[in-house]
């Protein structure tokens, strides 16, 4: 229903005064997530509609963070070459069909659990979202919502209505927007008060429809609309306040977090997939996490610098920015870096120059890598081939886009990160990559 424009924002647009209620005895928090779809068709083609709809989503989602930082701090202060890019949409083709049938709006490609908001508890689908820093869920009185579930305001004791209104736009006129509340706001048995969060009370266009409920950003407070910031631990992650570094024995609730502990974690399957909150969920991977510290958590974006991309164990394009985005399932690069990629692929050849797409021979798939100065992170063939494509070969996984983020910044989100254990360290500001078990 809602672009991953905002996951995990229970997860990090946190006030200061927000704290944690006490409940079990778990070290960390284990959160079962799902994906509900792909953009990869049941006969193994590429599902060429279902990509479109998230490169829009993806290109109005950054467009609308970069929107955010140039009114918080300016875009002179973010990375070099960044700019806010034109709204994008659909083609009308495709809109048109989509204002036929809701069917195939659940191409989407999200991992989602289980969150709740409110006293008594209201349950919501939720997709956790790395590359934002909203929480937002569909309001009972929303017009045009198509959830499952909606946030009554008034059927919740903690529920406190705040000032301000959040709102993202598309460039097909689809608009989400809504009054922004605080209130208690649960995952996994945990709950933390004073929760900043938007009840969105309209939704249009390609915002409709889909398999969660509602978002919640997992970045930094400087993309955050909410306002929500005042964070001590910088945590994208409420659970993780850690009010004065005094680490103590006992559970995630009532005890303040070592380094190391202030983390987000995921593995991202086909099966078992897991978000792990407060640490690392050391039966997931194998060996040490290689940790790089972020270009600046000022910047809002889980985002670090000096990496490579590798072809058959040849380094292609270098001094790489990137950005680490659970929210989008195709890698996305500048158009120039992107060519050169591919012009190491033997039969690689762009067959869609308005979208960026490349195709690649099936049969003979390199080993793709990517590297920030140590370990060089793989990603399979079968990660990296999205499906047949109309000219009969495979669609690769890596689109040439300039989504507006700076000079040589790429997007990379579930292509890589199916491939390894991936560790957002908050304390530390380092993300970290290790070995799946």
């Amino acid at each position: 229903m809602f672009p991953k424009v905002a996951l995990l924002s229970l997860a990090l647009a946190f006030v200061a005064s927000a704290s944690p209620v006490a409940n079990d005895n778990l070290n960390g928090l284990r959160i079962p997530i799902h994906k509900r779809s792909s953009v990869t068709k049941a006969d193994g083609s590429f599902d060429r509609e279902a990509a479109l709809k998230e490169k829009v989503k993806v290109q109005n989602k950054h467009r609308q963070n970069l929107i955010t930082i140039n009114n918080k701090v300016g875009l002179q202060s973010f990375n070099k070459g960044a700019y806010i890019p034109e709204l994008a949409a659909l083609p009308a083709s495709l809109r048109k069909r989509q204002s036929e049938s809701l069917d195939d709006q659940s191409s989407n490609t999200e991992w989602t659990g289980t969150v709740s908001i409110g006293t008594p508890a209201q349950t919501f689908t939720i997709d956790f979202d790395t590359g934002s820093a909203d929480l937002w869920v569909p309001a009972s009185n929303c017009s045009g919502c198509k959830a499952q579930h909606s946030y009554d305001s008034s059927s919740s004791s903690t529920s406190q209505e705040q000032s301000g209104t959040f709102q993202i736009q598309y460039g097909d006129g689809s608009t989400a927007s809504g009054p922004i509340y605080s209130d208690t706001v649960s995952v996994a048995g945990v709950s933390v008060t004073g929760q900043y969060l938007s009840a969105v009370t309209s939704e249009s266009g390609d915002l409709v429809g889909g398999p969660n409920d509602g978002l919640m950003g997992m970045a930094f407070p400087a993309i955050s609309q909410l306002n929500s910031v005042g964070l001590d631990c910088q945590v994208p992650y409420p659970m993780l306040i850690d009010m004065d570094r005094t680490p103590t024995s006992g559970p995630l609730s009532t005890r303040r977090l070592s380094p190391r502990e202030c983390s987000i974690t995921f593995k991202l399957s086909s099966s078992g997939s897991e978000l792990y909150i407060g640490g690392t969920d050391d039966s997931l991977y194998s060996g040490d996490i290689e940790y790089h510290d972020l270009s600046s958590s000022n910047q809002g974006y889980w985002q670090i610098s000096g990496a490579s991309a590798v072809v058959g164990g040849n380094t292609t394009v270098s001094n790489l920015d990137t950005i680490i985005d659970t929210g989008t399932t195709i890698m996305y690069g500048p158009p120039d870096s992107v060519k050169q990629f591919y012009a190491a692929i033997d039969g690689a050849s762009e067959y869609d120059s308005e979208n960026g797409y490349y195709s690649i021979p099936c049969d003979s798939i390199p080993t793709i890598a990517f590297s920030w100065g140590g370990s060089n992170w793989d990603i399979s063939s079968d990660t990296f081939n999205l499906g047949t494509t109309s000219d009969g070969n495979c669609q690769g996984a890596l689109a040439a886009q300039d989504l507006g983020l700076g000079d040589n910044v790429w997007l990379l989100g579930d292509t890589l990160l199916m491939n390894v254990y991936s560790a957002f360290d908050v304390d530390n500001n380092a993300i970290g990559f290790a070995s799946l078990s």
